[in-house]
């Protein structure tokens, strides 16, 4: 199910399509999309992209297709029900979900587990291949599915095709799969769900959204039976209600044919069917406040909701007012940055954004983290700020960086055109089938940019805060943590504040940010001493300052190179008086700024620049990462040399910087989870010293001094470090980048090495219990772990979990009923020495947290001795390698993998990579076993139980 606690911004989104001249039909677009879109009357509406094909079938249902060759050999399919837990009646709650888990445990031709079982011998299983979701006003079912077997293709249509008419709603697969609706429903309680619990009714108050969460109530899935379900089913299952996404690496015609075939029969809605209701969320002349507390919330926050009908003006002039709101609230945004950059900041962080709760409303939303002990001042200060811009506007200068910003990042988005994803196409066309919004097409959409952006005036983005900022339909909500000696604003307070802010007297805010410059004087450089070229396409440079530069030009991202550069040593070579400044020296020195610029002034100048270059300290490694548009390649190059030869101390950041780590850890404690993860960490490290977690304790011992000390000493000597460079790059117009910037890193010849403190995981078994939490919940997570040998090890400790995750996920969860989902994931270290822990994870009914862990013990001595059945191991060899194939075309995953290699293998490059498909193939149902004997020793491991503590948890019966 999906989070309803967070409220998904709108603001950054392409929310309109384009239409044409006023004599061409809607919908319809002739001659190149760029020409149309200069000349279209406003009051016109956006068309649809021609990359689109649109269609509706006899009985009403509607479907959309796109050909995307991102990634190549799969398709994105969905079956979206325009219909949700707000259409349920009172007898019905929770019904919605219920029938979407349903959809997985038996169909006309898919008895129980097959369907499951079908994803999972294609290399696609639950989570990655197979999903589904359910909200306030819709279902979402997803299947992600290879292309080069066509019969693979055909198959999922059939699933498509009964999921919408063809549930079999067995009464025993009912009852086996109520237990797990009660564990996601267990899984999702704590102090979010307390919160929204209280906030909700406030916020969507008069509405039925606030009674229709769509997990239901315990109560209500305890008593979900078939009937129930099947009156929904054929309630709202209908094809008038049902959308088709179909994107990938496809043949458009075939797919088109594939759904008429499977969904042209289906009888229309009978005109006795109930009507599909819009329900809508009451205005409300007076402003409305919730205050809710509680003892797990970690920070205080505060959100003012204005709320507004949602945005349905699909016209240009709609599109165009968009582009208005944008800039108001990224100017904003930015001012709204530079006040909680200060040393006494009244919030943590804030933002000014267009939201939309839930679809029957749409908002504008100012929020902020604030102190606990200031809700009032940091209120106040969020408010003052859009009086500011009230009384006296942004200034030119402002204005012409947002359009600079807003323009650069269309141009962005255009480069890229090529290589989106098809995920994020069938979201999008998700989204248009639900709400009817438009899909213009990135070619008209930058055409409207151009048009646009540069004619919008100062006075019209300075009038939207005077149009959104009204009384009407106002809510205040504040969380914050409930404790002793804190007293919260009642709602007279906070109404005062409201009142104290719009008669607050402003002064004008000024704007410095003339004659800046990122580097006036760029290093000699040194030049390339020897070059050498690796299989898999990369090359080798090796520099006169003696850094190791690796390039893999690819052609994965048009506009995308991204980078990693690290040399060894890190934390490990700081003394233990200065180890709380080293491993606060990142988040101080960044907020500094860099060379002469201070933070401010540093954001100014890279305004329309899509670069980023942070810098790293690990335990073992420092070094600086980022990405760049190819465009501002050689910003990148210039930030990288900044990061290792101008940081920049400055102390009002630095008092900035300790405040905002005194609000975060102010409360670390209440969470439930930090508990388990101090104690999973104390118990892995035997309590080192060095790996204890940041209180807020610590925070009066940082120093400024010490850590600027700490950052020049690591970062003054880059002789010996290896910088791996991959993306949309040329050989030739890198090269005299790399020897200018790379080539200019000061190069003393210190050979330096990480520094072994003794830190070491435990011998033999070692279990806690940890008790924290008011939710009748708990956390299990079990770490196996040992020493391995090289990449073909790694590969098989990858394959062990891989495996173990589909097995404990049927026996966990289809099985025993006994959780909503389970986790496995192996890590890797390599120092002091290389090795590996696998973690197994899950929560459940604290009364049957042992029960489980039995069991999956269980279950892999079981495995051990009779060996796993080959079909599975057949399925985990087709899922590795169906990952494999798709991470082979993303640069992210060549840059990690190869500066893993050339960190840590006696023999680095991408020969090891290239080969992981042979090693996966080798996999036997023998092999697995022989892993489970060598890898999960049950003589050694750490498990840590969470529950909660015994006085204050709920129980389910209640």
């Amino acid at each position: 199910m999906r989070s309803l606690c967070r409220l998904p911004s709108t603001r950054m989104l392409p929310v309109v399509a384009l239409l044409l001249l006023l004599a061409t039909p809607v919908g319809a677009q002739t001659g190149p999309a760029s020409d149309v879109a200069r000349t279209a009357l406003l009051d016109r509406e956006l068309p649809t992209t021609s990359m689109l094909t649109v269609g509706t079938l006899d009985n009403g249902l509607r479907y959309f297709i796109r050909e995307n060759d991102e990634p190549e050999n799969r398709a994105f399919l969905r079956l979206v029900v325009n219909a949700g837990s707000v259409l349920e009646e009172d007898d019905e709650l929770g019904a919605a979900h219920f029938l979407e888990h349903m959809a997985f445990n038996g169909t006309e031709h898919f008895e129980k587990q097959e369907l499951v079982e079908f994803m999972e011998s294609i290399g696609m299983p639950v989570g990655r291949g197979l999903n589904a979701g359910t909200s306030f006003d819709e279902t979402v079912y997803m299947l992600t599915v290879p292309t080069d077997v066509p019969e693979h293709m055909e198959t999922a249509f059939e699933i498509l095709e009964d999921w919408s008419h063809a549930l079999t709603l067995d009464p025993d697969e009912i009852e086996q799969e109520r237990s797990v609706v009660l564990e996601e429903w267990r899984s999702g309680q704590g102090a979010g769900s307390r919160v929204r619990d209280l906030h909700f009714p406030i916020l969507l108050r008069g509405s039925r959204y606030a009674q229709r969460l769509p997990i239901g109530t315990p109560e209500s899935i305890r008593s979900m039976d078939r009937d129930t379900l099947l009156g929904f089913y054929r309630k709202w299952y209908r094809p008038d209600l049902l959308g088709i996404i179909a994107v990938g690496d496809f043949d458009a015609d075939r797919i088109e044919a594939l759904i008429r075939q499977h969904f042209e029969d289906l009888p229309a809605a009978s005109p006795e069917a109930p009507e599909r209701v819009a329900y809508d969320v009451p205005s409300h002349t007076e402003t409305l406040f919730s205050v809710a507390a509680d003892p797990e919330v970690g920070t205080a926050s505060v959100q003012v909701f204005h709320k507004m009908a949602p945005d349905t003006d699909w016209t240009i002039g709609g599109y165009r007012r968009r582009l208005v709101e944008e800039l108001y609230n990224d100017l904003l945004n930015l001012r709204l940055l530079e006040i909680a950059r200060e040393p006494d900041a009244p919030f943590l962080q804030a933002s000014s954004e267009t939201t939309q709760p839930i679809r029957a409303t749409g908002a504008y939303t100012l929020s902020a983290v604030v102190p606990e002990d200031g809700i009032e001042r940091g209120l106040r200060a969020l408010l003052v700020e859009s009086e500011r811009v009230e009384h006296f506007g942004f200034t030119e200068s402002e204005l012409e960086r947002g359009k600079t910003a807003l323009l650069r990042e269309m141009e962005r988005r255009y480069a890229r055109r090529d290589d989106r994803p098809s995920r994020a196409f069938a979201g999008r066309y998700t989204e248009a089938f639900l709400t009817g919004r438009p899909v213009p097409g990135i070619e008209y959409e930058k055409a409207l940019h151009e048009r646009f952006v540069p004619g919008i005036t100062l006075e019209e983005v300075n009038a939207v805060g005077r149009r959104w900022l009204d009384d009407s339909s106002r809510v205040v909500l504040v969380t914050a943590p409930e404790k002793d000696g804190l007293e919260l604003p009642d709602e007279a307070a906070l109404a005062a504040v409201l009142r104290e802010a719009e008669e607050a007297e402003v002064e004008r805010y000024v704007d410095t940010s003339a004659g800046a410059e990122l580097l006036a004087e760029p290093p000699a450089g040194s030049s390339i001493v020897d070059e050498r070229t690796r299989p898999g396409g990369l090359t080798e440079w090796e520099l006169g300052n003696g850094v190791l530069v690796v390039l893999k030009p690819t052609d994965f991202d048009d506009d995308e190179v991204v980078f990693r550069g690290i040399l060894p040593g890190g934390l490990s070579l700081a003394s233990d008086e200065d180890l709380i400044a080293a491993r606060t020296a990142v988040p101080v020195i960044m907020a500094g700024g860099l060379g002469e610029l201070d933070a401010n002034a540093l954001q100014r100048v890279l305004t329309g620049k899509a670069v980023r270059v942070d810098p790293v300290i690990t335990d073992s490694e420092v070094g600086v990462s980022g990405r760049a548009s190819v465009q501002d390649l050689e910003t990148m190059f210039k930030l990288i040399y900044l990061r290792f030869t101008a940081p920049r101390a400055d102390e009002r950041a630095f008092a900035a910087v300790q405040n905002q780590l005194r609000l975060v850890l102010a409360n670390r404690d209440n969470d439930p989870a930090v508990a388990l993860n101090d104690a999973f960490t104390r118990l892995m490290t035997r309590n080192h010293p060095r790996a204890r977690p940041m209180t807020a304790e610590m925070v009066d011992r940082m120093s400024l001094e010490r850590s600027l000390a700490f950052y020049r000493d690591r970062f003054a000597d880059a002789s010996g470090a290896t910088f791996v460079f991959v993306g949309a790059f040329d050989l030739d117009t890198i090269r005299p980048l790399v020897e200018r910037y790379i080539g200019g890193l000061p190069a003393a010849g210190k050979a330096e090495a990480w520094r072994d403190h003794g830190l070491r995981w435990p011998e033999g078994v070692v279990e806690e219990t940890v008790r924290k939490g008011l939710e009748p919940r708990s956390q299990t997570r079990i770490a196996f772990h040992g020493d391995l040998e090289g990449p073909r090890e790694r590969t098989m400790v990858g394959a062990l979990a891989a495996f173990l995750q589909t097995h404990l996920f049927e026996v966990l969860r289809e099985e025993l009923g006994g959780t909503y989902g389970v986790s496995v994931r192996p890590v890797y270290r390599w120092v002091p020495a290389e090795g590996y822990m696998m973690t197994i994870e899950f929560s459940s009914d604290p009364e049957r947290a042992n029960e489980l862990t039995a069991a999956i013990f269980a279950e892999i001595e079981e495995l051990k001795r009779a060996g796993p059945p080959a079909d599975k191991v057949a399925d985990t060899r087709e899922a590795m390698l169906r990952r494999h194939e798709t991470r082979l075309r993303q640069n992210d995953w060549w840059l990690t993998a190869l500066s893993g290699s050339y960190q840590h293998e006696p023999e680095p490059g991408a020969a090891t990579l290239l080969a992981f498909p042979e090693w996966i193939e080798a996999l036997t149902p023998e092999a697995i076993r022989d892993g489970l004997e060598r890898y999960l020793d049950p003589e050694r491991y750490v498990r840590v139980t969470l529950v909660p503590e015994e006085s204050d948890a709920r129980s389910l019966s209640e």
